[in-house]
């Protein structure tokens, strides 16, 4: 099932994957518990910013604040460009990752309002090859509870959120198959994926 089948309220949590990584420890010394308090962290984080009664606007800006703050942004624009990277510049790549940033925090900020009196339980975590996965329910109005599952990495030295499976859809590999789609109708230009993501999202 792709990401953009799932209801606009399940989309939205996709977003909270990469703008509410959290700086820990090292993964390797990330218990259970400490990975399932990241997730309740990240979770109060971005409810904080749907809580302050902003514009719609003034509420997508503090997002990206919170992405650039604490998401691996590499990491992610790099797994969403996929194999085109190899054959970028690092002018290309640079760019590309910078207007990856603002579609991602302009497509998943516009739908803070679908979160509203929302409620993530958090029911425990497991190991997932280097990674821990913390697993929980999400409780939305005018929508039947879901399971949703974060992982945790530490790829960039502290332990973050990077990924987020939502009933068993991955929104990483979704996200970078919808890129990849965009970089295929654009004949393979990444300069031109680049300047329509800056009006996109």
């Amino acid at each position: 099932m792709a990401l953009n089948n799932l209801p606009d309220r399940r989309l939205f949590l996709a977003g909270l994957a990469a703008t509410a990584a959290i700086g820990a420890s090292p993964a390797a010394a990330l218990s259970g518990p400490q990975a399932e308090q990241l997730v309740n962290a990240a979770v109060g984080d971005i409810n904080k910013i749907i809580a302050s009664g902003k514009s719609q606007s003034a509420m997508i800006a503090d997002f990206e604040r919170v992405f650039a703050r604490y998401a691996d942004v590499n990491i992610i624009a790099l797994t969403t460009l996929g194999a085109a990277r190899r054959t970028a510049s690092k002018a290309e790549v640079n760019a590309y990752v910078k207007a990856f940033r603002g579609y991602f925090t302009r497509k998943y900020g516009r739908r803070f309002n679908e979160f509203v009196g929302g409620q993530i339980i958090v029911s425990g975590s497991r190991k997932s090859k280097s990674n821990i996965e913390v697993l929980s329910t999400a409780k939305l109005r005018g929508s039947a509870p879901f399971k949703v599952n974060w992982l945790v990495s530490d790829r960039s030295g502290k332990a973050k959120i990077f990924n987020i499976i939502i009933e068993g859809v991955n929104t990483l590999t979704s996200e970078r198959a919808e890129i990849g789609a965009m970089l295929d109708r654009r004949g393979g230009s990444i300069a031109r994926l680049t300047a329509d993501l800056k009006k996109a999202g």
